[in-house]
């Protein structure tokens, strides 16, 4: 098994086309984090993401990093007859800013797009799929048989290598059948956070530094589940009268969020705002709760516990990455029962238990790295493209 590749060497400049769709959320940093740190390497680097689901900061922090080409191409979410379309206009990006010596597409449509070979020199193509859509609990037998048997068929056939950025994505990779000579697990890394913020953040909402504050980033979306965490809050509020939840994130799902938290009937407990970004609001928490359905390897988490943070979080990928389960975190059963989340919260604002968790979350702070990541990344390229 081939989990950690080797430090990249120094050599040439090459030339790598990134490709993402959601472009938001994990994938979308991981994806800049790359972009930004290859290029800082040498590298020519150009990008493509689509504008239909693009986040605003991060089509604004894309722009600036200043990349010797930036391509726009609308790629939808779902399956349907647009996909043709993207295909060819991605076929011509290929073609008229070549030669690249690396594709590497990010998530399940992107992936999709972008690995199929057409006739010609061939480009290594890889592959990250940032949490493969098999790993949601709820998508059922039909949906993982189907789902299953497309990132079988494009990981054997039209992947020169696959990156799982945890041990649980790559453990799930295999169980689909994916080949293990393609397979590589790169965690991804982290840059410092500005702990300074957490004054900041707190004061915008008149919570003042001894307040305990529970605190929730990510997409407001059905793999995220927040509304998992609101109930989880209202069924622990009358253990912690004084607790106050952040919710930082917006999406598809915050009409019913908002709707959530009005009927809780802690409106004024709850606070949900996209005027922050995950790693400026990190610092404000006391304890980073991550509800979700599933994941691969959350970005959010490794912040939290690069900042030394307590994380709670639902048995999902990752989660024993970034938590020394029941020392610097608790990881609870992902069965939906909101009652475990809630008794996992009033359990760490415990005093004796906080002070023990915060030290065990501190001891592992230097555990990820963005250069680490980045070097292995690049020497997953420099393999490849020797060989092409």
């Amino acid at each position: 098994m081939s989990i950690d590749p080797p430090i990249a060497e120094i050599g040439g400049s090459l030339r790598i086309l990134q490709v993402l769709e959601p472009s938001g959320g994990g994938s979308g940093r991981h994806f800049l984090d790359l972009c930004r740190g290859l290029k800082r390497r040498g590298h020519h680097v150009e990008a493509v993401y689509s504008p239909v689901r693009a986040e605003d900061a991060f089509v604004r922090e894309l722009k600036s990093l200043n990349l010797p080409a930036v391509h726009t191409l609308a790629m939808k979410r779902a399956p349907g007859w647009s996909d043709i379309a993207a295909f060819r206009a991605l076929r011509d990006i290929i073609a008229d800013g070549g030669p690249f010596d690396i594709i590497h597409s990010h998530s399940s449509k992107a992936g999709a797009l972008a690995r199929p070979h057409l006739p010609g020199r061939h480009i290594p193509r890889v592959y990250t799929p940032h949490a493969f859509r098999t790993m949601d609990p709820a998508l059922g037998k039909a949906g993982r048989l189907i789902y299953g048997a497309i990132e079988l068929i494009l990981a054997s056939l039209f992947t020169d290598h696959l990156i799982c950025v945890s041990n649980d994505e790559y453990a799930h990779a295999r169980s689909l059948g994916i080949p293990e000579r393609r397979l590589s697990v790169i965690v991804n890394g982290v840059a410092s956070l500005r702990l300074d913020m957490a004054k900041t953040v707190r004061a915008s909402f008149g919570i003042t530094p001894e307040t305990f504050v529970f605190g929730f980033v990510g997409r407001l979306s059905h793999q995220k589940a927040p509304e998992r965490l609101i109930e989880a809050f209202r069924k622990a509020a009358a253990r912690l009268p004084d607790a106050q939840l952040i919710m930082v994130g917006s999406g598809e799902r915050e009409r019913q969020v908002r709707k959530a938290i009005a009927e809780s009937g802690l409106q004024n407990r709850i606070r949900l705002t996209s005027a922050f970004t995950g790693s400026q609001a990190i610092p404000a928490f006391d304890v980073l709760v991550m509800p979700s359905r599933y994941e691969a390897m959350s970005y959010v988490m490794l912040e939290a516990a690069a900042a030394g943070k307590p994380i709670i979080s639902t048995d999902v990928g990752g989660a024993s990455t970034a938590i020394d389960r029941d020392k610097s975190g608790l990881i609870v059963a992902n069965d939906g029962d909101t009652g475990k989340l809630a008794n996992a919260m009033i359990e760490s604002a415990d005093p004796a238990r906080y002070k023990a968790m915060v030290a065990a979350a501190e001891a592992r702070m230097s555990d990820f790295s963005m250069e680490k990541m980045i070097d292995k990344t690049q020497a997953v390229y420099r393999q490849l493209a020797a060989r092409a």
